[in-house]
């Protein structure tokens, strides 16, 4: 009945190749884009004239950052930032005073302000102005 179980003939099975994928530089993908914003409506006549599909076209447009219709709202993205090292600190002119240590300032006969060696300058000034003023 079924005449293949046991034969012995040798069957020949052809490769037909059909071509590789074209690949296209990015230079010629821009002068296509580029061709293809020409005029309005030139899409579909760029693609033919190139052997491509409208839609490859139009993604390639998309990846070179046009538009098919200006009426479009830009969309968001990224841009390129660097990171620069912290400048090296500025040198005062006035020497620092040790870090370390209490400083106790008496300010007529009721007012007594301790501080540490590290207070801001300004701030303590404005305090003690305040309490002159009283």
């Amino acid at each position: 009945m079924d005449s293949n179980k046991c034969s012995a003939q040798i069957e020949r099975f052809e490769i037909v190749e059909t071509g590789r994928r074209r690949r296209w530089t990015d230079d010629e993908k821009l002068k296509i884009v580029l061709e293809s914003l020409q005029t309005p409506r030139a899409v579909s006549s760029t693609a033919r004239r190139y052997g491509i599909s409208r839609s490859l076209l139009l993604t390639w447009r998309r990846s070179f950052g046009t538009r098919a219709s200006g009426n479009e709202q830009p969309q968001p993205g990224f841009v390129p930032a660097m990171v620069m090292p912290d400048p090296p600190p500025a040198r005062s002119t006035v020497l620092a005073t040790p870090a370390s240590g209490r400083m106790e300032i008496v300010v007529g006969k009721a007012c007594r302000v301790i501080v540490d060696a590290g207070v801001d300058m300004t701030a303590l000034s404005r305090v003690l102005d305040l309490l002159e003023q009283r």
